[in-house]
């Protein structure tokens, strides 16, 4: 085979269903053909970052003629943490080393919506639009005194999303819904 994505391809496992992991040193023949599969390329970046594996250019794909789908993980097995709050942290810092901005809007549609369409479950997950699931989070963006401090500052719903997305963790977790219950609340 050319490379790694030519394997899958030959087997006929390029698709929209199909998540391809890091995905950081892919070449244009390889983001073209994930791009024309619709494939998505999932950025896990407290791995790269554990494992020093890499910068995933994420605008770089974004931008691309043939853009590539684009979805966030944690991706525990190599990484330092289960928080997205966290993985969108090092999401942001991967992208500010390359001289990119990860605007905080874009950070919480990629945890949200970007995610669940990446798992083609976005009829059902990631939007709080009538007849879904109704799985989500409450979320508490003065949970630490360094966040209550930075929070007395803030003025817009971006710079707050920012805050919970580059000081928050699973103390911000107030409350978490599962199918519109209750399940999980602090101690």
């Amino acid at each position: 085979a050319t490379d790694y994505t030519d394997i899958y391809a030959r087997y006929g496992l390029l698709g929209r269903k199909t998540l391809l992991g890091h995905a950081i040193h892919l070449s244009d023949r390889e983001a073209d053909a994930i791009s024309e599969a619709g494939s998505i390329a999932v950025h896990c970046p407290t791995s790269n970052l554990f494992l020093g594996s890499g910068l995933f250019p994420m605008k770089r794909y974004q931008r691309r003629d043939k853009p590539v789908r684009i979805s966030v993980a944690t991706d525990i097995g190599g990484g330092s943490s289960y928080s997205m709050l966290k993985t969108m942290d090092e999401a942001y810092k991967i992208q500010q080393l390359q001289e990119e901005r990860l605007n905080p809007l874009e950070s919480f549609h990629l945890m949200t919506l970007g995610n669940a369409e990446a798992l083609s479950l976005s009829d059902r997950i990631g939007t709080l639009e009538i007849g879904t699931d109704a799985d989500f989070i409450v979320l508490d963006s003065a949970a630490t005194p360094a966040m209550a401090l930075r929070m007395e500052t803030v003025k817009t719903l971006a710079e707050e999303l920012f805050l919970l997305q580059t000081l928050g963790d699973d103390r911000s977790v107030v409350e978490t819904y599962v199918a519109g219950c209750a399940v999980k609340g602090r101690s």
